[in-house]
C-alpha cells in the first residue's frame, strides 16, 4: 500500500501533512490531510475524523480550522479526506453546478450511472481509508470519533449512525440533517442514487433515526446568521427526530455566526475537547 507525501510542517510540536493514495473504492487517487501531534515512540494516538462541506477538498479545514493547538494538547490525530474522487475522467455536474458532483460526493456509494463507477465515498471512508490510516500512521482505531461541516455534518452524522460503536463521539457545525427534504439533498440523492425515495432513506440522518438508528448523544453547532438555514440545514428536523429515542443531542444555536470557517473555527476547539473526553472514556 504506497502512500506519497505531498507536504509537511510542524505545526503545535507535531506534525501537519497531506498525502496522496491509489484509491480501490473510487478508482482514482485520493488526496487526505493527516495531523499527528507529538507522542512517544510506540505510541498509539486516538482518531478524529473531519469531514469537509460542498466545494471543499482537505485543505479548507487544514488551512482555516485551527484544530492543531486543540488537538496537541488532547493527543489526537486529525484526518481530512476530500470530499469526492476527482480526475480527467470522473464525471462532474452536466451543468457545472458547485452542488452535485466533483466536490459534493455526500459521502455515499452512487448506484447510478455514470457516478457509480467513481463516487464511492461510503466504502472509501468506511473500509477503505481507516486501513491506510492504520498501515501508516500511529492511529488507535479502537478510539476514533468523527465530525464534519455542512456536507460533511450529513456525512459524520450518517457514517456514524450506521456504525454503532464504531465513533465514541459524532458532532457537527451547520449539518444538513435531512438530505431527503431539502434541494440540495434531493438534488444530490436523486443523481447518485435515482429516483427511489425509499433507497434515500440510508443516507438521511432524521430517516436512519426513525428507522431505530442510535447513537448515545450529538453535540450540533449552528450560526443564527447562517443563509442556508431555513432552506437547507433546518436543524429542528434533527432535534424532532431525537426528541424520545433516548439519543442526547445538543444543539447550540450560536448567535450571528454564519456557516464560514470564521464560525466553524471558533467552536473547533470546544469540539476536540468534547471529543476528547468520549475518547478517553
Amino acid at each position: 500500500m504506497t502512500l506519497e507525501t505531498i507536504s509537511t510542517a510542524k505545526a503545535h510540536g507535531g506534525v501537519q501533512g497531506v498525502y496522496r493514495h491509489a484509491s480501490t473504492a473510487t478508482g482514482t487517487p485520493m488526496e487526505f490531510s493527516v495531523f499527528v501531534p507529538d507522542h512517544a515512540p510506540g505510541q498509539t494516538l486516538p482518531v478524529v475524523w473531519y469531514l469537509s462541506g460542498l466545494t471543499c477538498t482537505q485543505a479548507n479545514v487544514t488551512e482555516k480550522g485551527e484544530f492543531r493547538a486543540a488537538c496537541a494538547e488532547h493527543g489526537l490525530i486529525f484526518v481530512a479526506p476530500d470530499t469526492s474522487p476527482r480526475g480527467a475522467d470522473v464525471p462532474d455536474d452536466p451543468e457545472g453546478a458547485y452542488d452535485f458532483g466533483l466536490g459534493a460526493g455526500f459521502y455515499l456509494d452512487a448506484t447510478e450511472p455514470p457516478f457509480d463507477r467513481h463516487y464511492r465515498m461510503r466504502g472509501y471512508l468506511e473500509d477503505e481509508l481507516p486501513g491506510v490510516l492504520a498501515a501508516h500512521f500511529p492511529a488507535d482505531l479502537t478510539r476514533q470519533s468523527i465530525m464534519g461541516h455542512s456536507m460533511g455534518g450529513h456525512g459524520a452524522l450518517t457514517l456514524s449512525l450506521r456504525n454503532p460503536g464504531r465513533y465514541s463521539a459524532t458532532s457537527a457545525f451547520a449539518p444538513i440533517v435531512a438530505p431527503s427534504s431539502v434541494p440540495w439533498g434531493e438534488k444530490a440523492l436523486a443523481g447518485y442514487l435515482g429516483p427511489d425515495r425509499a433507497k434515500w432513506r440510508d443516507h438521511d440522518a432524521c430517516a436512519v433515526i426513525e428507522a431505530g438508528a442510535r447513537v448515545p448523544e450529538l453535540l450540533v453547532d449552528q450560526g443564527t446568521a447562517d443563509g442556508f438555514l431555513e432552506g437547507q440545514l433546518r436543524p429542528h428536523l434533527l432535534e424532532r427526530a431525537c426528541d424520545g429515542t433516548g439519543i442526547n443531542l445538543t444543539l447550540r444555536m450560536q448567535e450571528g455566526y454564519d456557516h464560514s470557517y470564521f464560525f466553524i473555527s471558533t467552536f473547533m476547539p470546544d469540539h476536540i475537547a468534547w471529543h476528547a473526553d468520549r475518547l478517553r472514556a
